[in-house]
């Protein structure tokens, strides 16, 4: 069976996913719960990151102010704006702006002891979009969109980038496009299918075949072909992720369109069966 898709995301640029190896003024506000450090980050929560990044970049913070928390409009409780210049020391993705220094703007939670954190002289990873029309300036995808540059963080990141990086990278989900269940021709034997809508131009197919005395068999289809001997995906990739953190509780009712009970049934079980596989989307980050 096949099903013809349009090309999918471009590629963030690969060999940028190299440079990763190569890693080895006081204010006073209410003080945040410590955050989690870069390494207690889970997988979905780099990948909230990374995803929409134009620009992943290494950089080393040369200057540091902050922001009057009253010119600072969705400024979190226990964490203050910070206005950085940095010095650009690597691409991850994209490519290095072609300006000595980069500036953007920072949420970080203060201390313990109140006191803003001292980000100068650090490296940290930047996760960003170039702002049109003005050259060096950054633009985080989130405000605290912003990681050390530490050799743990690089490891997790490599894999993920590269995956970005591939054309043929599982797409974005767009939604629940909808689902049909059909009965065999023996008994316990059937297959349901569910169609999703992608960002890119073209339905992303997830199927569960059920045979007698076997169990179910799931697999997900991002290309051209359908092959019922797919695998479901692995967790912590990206169509892990496309998925589990994506697809939602409970399937909608206008999507089923199975017309007996029965089937009808049988595809609200076989869509339990693939979130409960995915497992859940666990993120840390507030």
């Amino acid at each position: 069976m096949k099903i013809t898709k349009s090309a999918r995301r471009g590629a963030i640029c690969l060999a940028a996913c190299a440079a990763l190896a190569g890693l080895t003024s006081a204010g006073a506000a209410t003080p945040a719960p410590a955050p989690a450090p870069a390494s207690a980050l889970t997988y979905a929560d780099l990948a909230d990151l990374a995803d929409p990044a134009q620009l992943v970049l290494r950089v080393k913070i040369t200057r540091q102010s902050m922001i009057d928390p009253a010119r600072s409009p969705g400024l979190s409780p226990g964490k203050v704006r910070l206005y950085v210049e940095a010095r650009p020391e690597a691409a991850l993705a994209g490519q290095v702006p072609p300006v000595k220094v980069v500036k953007y703007l920072v949420d970080v939670p203060v201390g313990a002891d109140r006191r803003v954190p001292k980000v100068r002289g650090k490296s940290y990873i930047v996760f960003a979009r170039a702002v049109p029309g003005k050259p060096g300036e950054l633009q985080l995808v989130a405000p605290d969109a912003q990681l050390p540059a530490d050799p743990v963080t690089a490891a997790r990141l490599m894999p993920l980038l590269a995956e970005l990086a591939d054309p043929g990278a599982p797409p974005r989900i767009a939604g629940i496009r909808d689902i049909l269940s059909v009965q065999g021709n023996l008994a316990g034997e059937s297959e349901t299918q569910l169609f999703l809508d992608s960002v890119s131009d073209g339905p992303v197919l997830v199927s569960v075949v059920r045979r007698p005395g076997a169990s179910p068999i799931w697999s997900v289809s991002w290309s051209e072909l359908v092959d019922q001997a797919g695998r479901s995906p692995a967790p912590d990739t990206l169509a892990w992720y496309r998925l589990a953190c994506t697809l939602p509780g409970r399937l909608p009712a206008q999507a089923n369109l199975a017309r007996g009970d029965a089937d009808r049934s049988r595809a609200l079980r076989d869509y339990a069966l693939i979130k409960q596989e995915l497992g859940v989307c666990a993120r840390t980050r507030k």
